[in-house]
């Protein structure tokens, strides 16, 4: 066999294969043979069919079959030969497969990036420290309570949080327009899902008021009819109902599935969560400040192929978030919309990967049981979803790639520049990208 390989372009390389005719022409004698004992032939014996019978019906598709068999093998032979690592499937082409000549064929492929990670002793760690109040444990409990509110109809003027029950039409010129009038629809003041000036005008109204409101729709209004036109509306308050909040009680605590009723138990259940909550809020940011600083010391290309199967990953799971379901294709997402972070994953991926084998980390048991553990403590019967885990063998696989992750990136902390910041329980829990939203707020 031989075998040479060309750099086409990045991480792309061409393999050209030839394999001696002798080599094909010897297994596709040997498949006639072993076809001739096992086909059934009108006319014939078992195991007595002639060969050259074999060869005049079957033979070509025998030789495609072989051919197909050769190529899968010597692909794979010659990657080992000359030391590359595929990154998905080849693509085949045939060069020359003429009977009696050498077979010839390319495949084209992109390899891994070889990686080298490296400047973990620059990456820079900002990790949050806080500590959790029982005012906060009481912020938490009227969250709770907001989540769980009534709505009582009241015999009062409407003020902000009320809930109304209204009648609306809207007009354009003194002309009706698709969506501008509604029955009996539910609006919660200060919602903002009005256009702006809507909700304010309804502050004062009470039940069985008409208002007629001369507003405007925003210039960035997202149909193209109605951006920055001059509408009125008239509008009929039908009821107002006012946010009632259940008392924490029997009752409302049973909501929750604690281990006991009481206020107390409730209380240092609902602080265990938010320290759950605080510690993997903490670990999560320091985790991305790590990823960050790896992608910004370790610059390389990634295979399109990996990068394109990432795209397709996250396609279907954003239709599964979304309630999409098998009616909706998928595909037809714009690749544009996931590259980015694909590549980023990609990346990511291939670096955390590298920084095991360098490293030479091997899945903690002791963390893995620890992180078991954590889970299951907010459920009723803890000890049975630790063993649920243990003899599930899939799920059980994912959380040792879980723990074998935190351990790589405690690799990169223990070389890593790391300084604490004492921070409010409110601030620590704060997801990075609302953090981000509110200082650009700030800086606008």
């Amino acid at each position: 066999m031989q075998v040479s390989v060309e750099t086409t372009s990045g991480l792309e390389r061409c393999l050209s294969v030839v394999v001696p005719a002798a080599d094909i022409d010897n297994s596709v004698d040997a498949k006639l043979k072993e076809t001739a004992n096992k086909v059934r032939i009108d006319g014939f014996r078992p195991g007595k069919v002639p060969v050259r019978e074999v060869k005049r019906r079957f033979g070509k598709s025998i030789r495609d079959e072989v051919i197909g068999e050769v190529v899968s093998q010597k692909f794979y032979e010659a990657v080992s030969q000359e030391k590359l690592n595929p990154a998905g499937m080849p693509h085949i082409e045939r060069v020359n497969d003429k009977a009696g000549e050498d077979f010839s064929f390319t495949a084209t492929f992109e390899i891994y990036p070889e990686v080298e990670v490296s400047g973990l002793d620059k990456v820079s760690v900002t990790r949050q420290t806080a500590e959790i109040s029982d005012d906060d444990v009481q912020v938490m409990i009227e969250k709770l309570r907001e989540q769980r509110a009534a709505f009582e109809v009241v015999e009062k003027e409407a003020v902000t949080g009320d809930q109304l029950v209204i009648d609306f039409d809207g007009k354009l010129d003194g002309e009706s327009f698709d969506g501008g009038a509604a029955t009996d629809s539910e609006l919660l003041l200060g919602s903002g899902s009005m256009i702006p000036g809507f909700e304010d005008g309804l502050v004062g109204a009470k039940a069985g008021d008409e208002r007629v409101l001369d507003l405007e729709f925003p210039a960035d209004y997202h149909s193209e009819d109605l951006k920055g036109k001059a509408t009125q509306f008239t509008v009929t308050v039908k009821s107002v109902s006012e946010k009632k909040l259940p008392e924490v009680d029997e009752e409302f605590i049973a909501q929750f599935n604690p281990k006991e009723n009481t206020i107390e138990s409730f209380t240092i259940e609902i602080k265990a969560n938010m320290e759950r909550e605080l510690k993997n809020a903490v670990k999560n940011k320091v985790k991305q400040q790590v990823m960050d600083g790896l992608l910004v010391e370790n610059t390389f290309d990634v295979p399109k192929t990996m990068v394109d199967s990432e795209i397709d990953r996250q396609r279907q799971q954003m239709v599964q978030q979304f309630g999409g379901g098998a009616q909706f294709d998928a595909s037809t997402l714009p690749a544009e919309l996931f590259e980015a972070q694909a590549t980023r994953s990609v990346k990511l991926g291939v670096l955390l990967g590298e920084l095991i084998k360098q490293k030479d980390i091997s899945v903690d048991a002791d963390m893995v049981r620890s992180a078991i553990e954590e889970m299951a403590q907010p459920y009723e019967n803890p000890e049975q979803v630790v063993t649920w885990y243990y003899e599930n063998d899939e799920q059980l696989k994912q959380v040792e790639s879980l723990v074998l992750e935190d351990q790589a990136i405690n690799s990169v902390l223990a070389e890593a520049s790391i300084t604490d910041e004492e921070v409010s329980y409110e601030d620590a829990v704060r997801p990075p990208a609302q953090e981000a939203e509110e200082e650009a707020d700030e800086v606008a």
